[in-house]
């Protein structure tokens, strides 16, 4: 075995038989072993991505059965192994059904037997982690011209981009406003093999609340006053794919009709009765913690896990060091082409002033203030006055 740490998590209740757990667990030199008493808990933590999940199957809040249901919804990847005290047939079929990997019932040996499985199911783990990282060193980078950037966080994101180009899973794309979610699932889309199909692109917060259900499912004629017979943006996209931008602003009402389509691969159109099959890629985006806004009531929980199924953080600029400059190259080289002028070269001590600012504004901030340089500037050489810092505009706002 190598020296990777085995993540685990175990959810159990009983404060003794879990710390027991641990203590067997951590005689293995590469398992990290964390602790949850509720599923709930556990659940809000999957971020973390644990490697394997033990759960009891009498939690205080759920059983280990739809817990691992949950499990499953946020990554199906993930190996669950059930202990309970539970010995109906009926149960450890039904936990099985959901993807179980191992079913142990609670005895003298239980601990043993769970040390035993881990370890097997660990081999597999390991064998697939050193697979991956192989494949890890080989980018593919002419397939993401668009995105530019060398960073070590660019550079994992277009790690995690490859793994699930080609697999139908739902994708969320994280990141501040103008750090270029769009970017990402375009190159996710056009690097797949749905490239010559439909890529339809949606600003959730961007339509009237009382036109977003027809924009994205259609509607039939009559439907409500005015409307005529149209197809959405989910029948637009079939056999390609979809990205909902800003899914955090859907309305709840709409969330649950969305997660209908997404869990049946069907759509209806307003006012009509014939369901549509869909075949489509979910890209959907958001600058929200979408977990913060499941706890305020904002966000369905089962709506979150299904969109959730493989996340890709975009990094935010003033996290990615010379890509700034290389972007800022690269912006003042595509302006320059467009208004058929000479390019501009930038002055040392505005590089510096650009690697130490904050950039609150992301990438689109980048773009609009190097444009006005290049037109404010009376020299082939782009100097820190000509730049105007979005942070400094305030400060003189305030000022005055």
């Amino acid at each position: 075995m190598n020296n990777q740490l085995i993540k685990i998590f175990v959810v159990e209740d009983d404060e003794f038989f879990s710390e027991l757990i641990k203590a067997k667990l951590h005689q293995e030199e590469n398992y990290d072993v964390f602790l949850f008493s509720t599923g709930f808990e556990a659940l809000q933590n999957l971020v973390e991505q644990p490697d394997v999940i033990v759960v009891d199957y009498s939690l205080p809040d759920m059983n280990g059965v739809e817990i691992l249901s949950k499990i499953k919804e946020f990554n199906i990847n993930i190996p669950c192994i059930i202990l309970s005290g539970q010995k109906d047939l009926k149960v450890v079929v039904e936990a099985y059904k959901q993807g179980a990997e191992r079913y142990i019932i609670k005895d003298e040996n239980a601990i043993v037997e769970l040390s035993q499985n881990l370890s097997a199911i660990c081999e597999t783990i390991e064998l697939k982690k050193e697979l991956e990282s192989l494949k890890d060193k080989i980018i593919d980078r002419n397939k993401y011209q668009n995105i530019i950037g060398e960073s070590f966080p660019i550079k994992k994101m277009f790690n995690l981009m490859q793994k699930v180009e080609n697999i139908k899973i739902p994708v969320l794309v994280t990141g501040n406003n103008g750090s270029g979610k769009e970017l990402v699932a375009n190159a996710l889309h056009y690097n797949s093999d749905r490239r010559r199909k439909a890529f339809v692109a949606v600003n959730v917060a961007a339509i009237p609340e009382d036109l977003i259900e027809s924009e994205l499912f259609g509607s039939e004629k009559g439907a409500f006053t005015g409307a005529s017979k149209r197809i959405g943006k989910f029948e637009e996209a079939n056999k390609g794919t979809i990205f909902l931008d800003e899914i955090g602003e859907l309305d709840l009402a709409l969330q649950a009709k969305l997660l209908r389509v997404l869990q049946e691969n069907t759509v209806t159109r307003l006012g009509g009765t014939k369901e549509i099959s869909l075949d489509i890629k979910i890209i959907s985006a958001t600058n929200k913690n979408l977990w913060k806004e499941v706890q305020k009531g904002k966000f369905r929980e089962d709506l979150y896990f299904r969109l959730q199924g493989f996340q890709i953080h975009l990094p935010a600029l003033n996290e990615r060091g010379n890509d700034i400059i290389l972007l800022a190259q690269h912006f003042i080289k595509v302006f320059a082409n467009k208004q058929k002028t000479p390019e501009k070269t930038l002055h040392p001590m505005a590089i510096r002033k650009m690697l130490d600012y904050r950039w609150p504004g992301n990438v689109r901030e980048l773009k609009s203030m190097v444009e006005r340089a290049y037109l404010i500037s009376e020299e082939n050489t782009i100097h820190l006055g000509d730049l105007i810092f979005l942070e400094d505009s305030f400060d003189l706002k305030e000022a005055s």
